[in-house]
């Protein structure tokens, strides 16, 4: 499996669905079924039984995972495509490790 060049707490803009042109910071990033979650992006109604954490039940609206690839990232309020370089780790002397690279840009992501 490839690593996904999408990563929790990225702003993140819909390029396809009824949300697309929609931007909001990535919330959560599903590996196995090539999802991510959105604030504030495909947010569906949710009926809850009450509890101990929801006395009153209701209905809620929540974030639901929508597919990894109807969204693109954004560096610097601009879509981009990502890439990967190596670098050298100051932490480790000689070794290198993988950094995400704006494709548009050319700036490090991380």
């Amino acid at each position: 499996m490839a690593t996904l060049k999408i990563k929790k707490g990225d702003t993140v803009r819909v390029i396809a669905g009824a949300d697309k042109d929609n931007e909001g910071k990535v919330i959560a990033v599903n590996k196995e079924n090539h999802s991510v979650v959105v604030e504030g992006v495909n947010l569906v109604k949710k009926h809850t039984k009450p509890s101990m954490a929801n006395q009153a039940g209701g209905i809620i609206e929540q974030e639901a995972p929508i597919d990894i690839s109807n969204v693109v990232l954004l560096v610097d309020g601009q879509p981009t495509k990502v890439g990967f370089k190596r670098v050298e780790d100051p932490a480790r002397a000689g070794k290198t490790k993988a950094v995400r690279v704006a494709k548009k840009t050319g700036k490090e992501i991380d």
